[in-house]
């Protein structure tokens, strides 16, 4: 299995006001990650420096920091994928070369942009990063943050580089996983990992055959998540319906603040770091905190 496949978890990286990393805050959140374990089984991988993780906030020098304390604290017990997602090829190629060197196990690229990427640029830009390493690249098809929507033609021509060995996806619009995947599965090589981001609807993902879930709330509650992500790969559905009912007043949230918002306040209310988001995001609104407590404490009886 790849380390594309299965749960990945996608934890927020705790800085301070000025955005200099707290060390100790990541590394504990990042051993609770490691140590994690349900049905005997723990997550599949850790995703450092996603949109969570806050990356596109995040100086280049922070990032490295943040990619070598990660993979110094649990290294060794499960793979750490990196996101390098930069608005410059030549900055990417360098987080690249640096997680590389730092024992990263893979890496995560979304095409960041400010002015619009055409498919070309786009591809470049892929095609250089994953030259310049030998760990497997995932792409990160995000196009609410990025603006950028990846054809299926694109994909095929990306697929068809050396590293690039997964996409993560976002949810369909009209919520038809089996259709999309079965269309991304006739455009991709065999063995391409197809996965998706969208907590609420990811469970359905994996039911209808994804590969993976990169999932936010396991980057903070993994227990919960990794009994929802396995009921959902071993094909259960009443269970998987039983744990999403367990998991919708959290899904609620999400929607409504997005999921960054929502787990920021969480890891308060949970006494995990008091970090804050990184300004101008505001974290959720205090008078929805009683809310949050109440679906955190529903997922604890889970």
């Amino acid at each position: 299995m790849g380390i594309f496949n299965g749960l990945s978890g996608f934890p927020l990286t705790p800085t301070d006001t000025v955005g200099k990393l707290d060390a100790d805050a990541f590394r504990r959140l990042l051993a609770h990650l490691a140590g994690a374990r349900a049905d005997g089984h723990g997550l599949d991988s850790i995703c450092i420096l996603g949109s969570t993780g806050t990356y596109a906030y995040l100086t280049p020098d922070e990032r490295m920091l943040a990619a070598e304390a990660a993979i110094d604290q649990i290294g060794e017990q499960l793979p750490v994928i990196v996101g390098i997602g930069t608005l410059r090829t030549d900055d990417a190629v360098r987080l690249a070369r640096h997680a590389d060197d730092a024992g990263a196990n893979g890496l995560l690229m979304a095409p960041m942009s400010y002015t619009p990427l055409t498919e070309a640029e786009v591809l470049a830009h892929y095609a250089a990063v994953a030259g310049a390493t030998n760990l497997p690249l995932c792409i990160y098809n995000n196009p609410s943050t990025t603006h950028f929507t990846f054809t299926p033609a694109l994909l095929q021509r990306l697929a068809a580089l050396p590293t690039i060995e997964a996409v993560k996806m976002p949810l369909p619009a009209d919520g038809g996983f089996e259709v999309e995947i079965a269309n991304l599965r006739a455009d991709l090589p065999d063995g391409f990992i197809i996965g998706y981001s969208g907590d609420w609807e990811c469970p359905d993902a994996l039911l209808a055959g994804a590969d993976s879930w990169f999932s936010v709330i396991a980057g903070l509650l993994p227990e919960p998540t990794l009994k929802l992500a396995h009921a959902a790969m071993r094909g259960d559905a009443a269970q998987t319906a039983r744990l999403q009912d367990c998991f919708s007043p959290l899904w609620a949230l999400f929607r409504q603040y997005g999921s960054l918002r929502v787990v920021y306040t969480a890891a308060n209310l949970l006494g995990i770091t008091t970090a804050q988001p990184p300004l101008p995001i505001q974290p959720l609104p205090q008078d929805q905190h009683a809310t949050l407590q109440e679906a955190l404490s529903t997922l604890n009886a889970a």
